[in-house]
């Protein structure tokens, strides 16, 4: 939603499947399927490291499902995520911690 609430290209990285069915892409970084849901590829299935659970990539505003998948790949540096995810992810918990400390 914020994609379009503030009219950038957006790109959905899940570490789970939330719809869709899909075939197991090969242990292999970078080996990807199709994402499939009612008949139609709504994104795709990426092994972002070698022997590591599959991330599953979704186009959102303004980006195509290969354009998502391209970013996506080139965002992986070091990690299973790719660093903006990661980073986000990270930053995320930070707060977390914070509250939780100030009411122990």
């Amino acid at each position: 939603h914020l994609g379009v609430l503030l009219d950038r290209p957006s790109i959905g990285v899940g570490k789970s499947r939330l719809i869709g069915t899909f075939e197991e892409p090969a242990r292999e970084k970078f080996s990807h399927t199709p994402l499939i849901d009612k008949g139609e590829r709504i994104g795709t299935v990426l092994r972002s490291k070698d022997n590591t659970a599959p991330l599953f990539i979704s186009p959102g505003h303004r980006v195509s499902i290969a354009q998502a998948l391209n970013i996506t790949m080139a965002c992986l540096i070091r990690y299973r995520l790719p660093e903006p995810t990661r980073l986000a992810d990270k930053y995320s918990k930070c707060g977390k911690q914070t509250a939780s400390a100030a009411t122990a």
